[in-house]
């Protein structure tokens, strides 16, 4: 008997690439709202919002993986991510696909140069002609400096 699992995931677009991430770890996607800037926080982490009552650190995805800063579209989003208890919100320049996918599909992460930090990448999905890079999402929250810290509610 074959024992493929299937999983949803979220697709979403920094730049000309893709990612996903599982949607069982995705609590929203939202349009980008006013975002308070905290000082002294990582050049990535963009600042905190509330978002329906909980206050939420906002990590821009372009400047954590050095692609540099996001620019505000019709098309940005943020991604509100939960895992091991870290809330945060993702930016992103678009969120456009909800997929599944089986377990099969996802191929170990190749050594890649230039694209980001290979320790943030869980593995890559090829699909006809695209390629969607995983994100490792504990490995991209618990490395941001201050998530783990109590003032942001972890």
């Amino acid at each position: 008997m074959n024992e493929l699992l299937e999983k949803k995931i979220i697709i979403f677009r920094l730049g000309e690439e893709e990612f996903g991430v599982p949607v069982e770890q995705v609590k929203s996607i939202e349009k980008v709202q006013s975002i308070t800037r905290v000082p002294g926080t990582a050049p990535y982490i963009t600042g905190v919002l509330n978002l329906r009552g909980v206050i939420t650190p906002v990590i821009d995805l372009r400047a954590r993986f050095e692609l540099g800063a996001y620019e505000k579209t019709e098309y940005t989003r943020m991604i509100v991510v939960s895992v091991n208890e870290i809330e945060a919100g993702l930016i992103a320049d678009a969120a456009n696909d909800v997929m599944d996918i089986h377990s099969d599909q996802i191929e170990p992460s190749p050594e890649v140069a230039g694209i980001i930090k290979t320790d943030y990448i869980s593995g890559v999905v090829k699909l006809n002609k695209r390629l969607i890079i995983m994100l490792d999402l504990e490995e991209v929250l618990m490395s941001a400096s201050g998530l783990a810290d109590p003032a942001f509610g972890a």
